[in-house]
């Protein structure tokens, strides 16, 4: 076995599991890393799917115990609507009460939130991945998505929504056309969903979380969907390689997601800004100087 090629799993999988929760953009961290490293094959790809993965796995062990309660909670009242409500109302009379009860409502702002961006998703997979997966792309919106923040918190700031569950479906909704602008890689999933809810009304732990919650729908049909397209690539000798990562982006993971609860419970996000700034105009100073030769800039 390649022990560089293992080091370089190991790295790569702390990266993700650090930075995919936080609003720096794991994809573009990836990108430029895995440039600098020289992992950019076709093995690299399925490589990044598997510490993805890991990551979202690590949010649902996090948050198990909250989203197994929400899940009976859920079955319950399902169950009790198919066998009263809906029997002597009516679908049209009970349907509005039904998805009013919290646990409802829970699952379906997640997936209201969910739908924007996989529809357009969907629409320009192929575009975004042959065109905008580069270095450059990644430290313009990088650099751009801190101005954004930054701007943001200089804002009057007013939250009128305090948990998850005071959230509606038109809250939802529009947290997930925000998710939708980070397909383009680095503009960071998360910082796209925390900024939006701030913006829409939430406070911070509420937006923070919800964009973990909607983490776990988005991160696994894009797994699915990149497994599905790179299904060839899977190869049982690579196993070792794969295991370190995803050990690696699992743990990391769940150590950046309790600290940023945390931290975002009673600060801004403006060092998470500067640095964005920062990092996007080192990579493009390193381009303009030629101190590094990008592969695919």
């Amino acid at each position: 076995m390649d022990l560089l090629l293992l080091l370089k799993a190991l790295l790569l999988g702390i990266i993700e599991g650090l930075t995919e929760f936080l609003p720096v953009s794991s994809t573009g961290h990836l990108i430029i890393f895995g440039d600098l490293l020289n992992y950019t094959d076709e093995k690299s790809k399925v490589f990044k799917i598997v510490i993805q993965f890991a990551a979202i796995l690590a949010v649902c062990w996090d948050y198990r115990a909250r989203l197994t309660d929400r899940l009976t909670q859920a079955a319950g009242v399902t169950g009790h609507y198919a066998r009263v409500e809906f029997k002597q109302h009516g679908l049209m009379q009970a349907l509005p009460r039904f998805l009013r009860e919290d646990s409802i409502r829970f699952w379906w702002n997640l997936f209201v939130a969910f739908l924007p961006a996989a529809v357009l998703g969907l629409l320009f997979y192929k575009i975004i991945k042959a065109y905008l997966f580069n270095p450059m792309v990644v430290a313009s919106m990088l650099i751009l998505g801190g101005l954004l923040i930054l701007y943001i918190e200089k804002r009057a700031y007013h939250p009128r929504l305090n948990t998850v569950e005071d959230m509606r479906w038109t809250d939802a909704l529009k947290v997930g056309f925000a998710q939708a602008m980070a397909m383009i890689p680095g503009t960071s999933r998360s910082g796209a969903t925390i900024m939006g809810g701030l913006i829409f009304g939430l406070s911070r732990k509420t937006a923070a979380e919800f964009s973990f919650f909607l983490a776990i729908p988005t991160m696994f049909a894009a797994t699915v969907y990149d497994i599905y397209k790179n299904w060839a690539q899977f190869d049982a000798a690579d196993l070792p390689v794969f295991a370190v990562g995803f050990v690696a982006s699992f743990f990391a993971a769940m150590v950046a997601v309790k600290a940023f609860i945390k931290y975002v419970s009673n600060n801004s996000f403006v060092p998470f800004a500067w640095y964005r700034i920062i990092f996007g105009l080192v990579i493009l100073a390193s381009w303009y100087f030629d101190w590094i030769t990008w592969n695919d800039a």
